[in-house]
């Protein structure tokens, strides 16, 4: 029952996510994604929480599997921020 409980919160987070994600304007992405950096953090801090109370092997590598999942994501995210704040950058100066 609890499984279940957990897929069904999943994907009404997934479903959740991408509604609101696709209605961002492209001005708010570069705040947003700066944002979203912090709050990967914390995801990272619930991913290890998760796989440290895992009670089975493949509990644990699912927890693994999220936590390299989320430190991909904040590495990406802050390298993509930089390269925009380059660009944005970049324009101030040719004007």
């Amino acid at each position: 029952m609890t499984t279940l409980l957990l897929i069904c919160v999943f994907i009404a987070a997934l479903v959740i996510g991408y509604k609101v994600l696709t209605h961002i304007p492209s001005l708010l992405h570069t705040p947003l994604m700066s944002s979203m950096n912090a709050l990967d953090g914390v995801i990272i801090l619930g991913a290890l929480t998760a796989t440290h109370l895992a009670t089975t092997a493949f509990g644990a590598f699912l927890g693994g599997f999220a936590i390299a999942l989320a430190i991909t994501n904040v590495f990406g995210g802050f390298d993509i921020t930089n390269k925009m704040l380059k660009m944005l950058a970049g324009k101030k100066r040719q004007a």
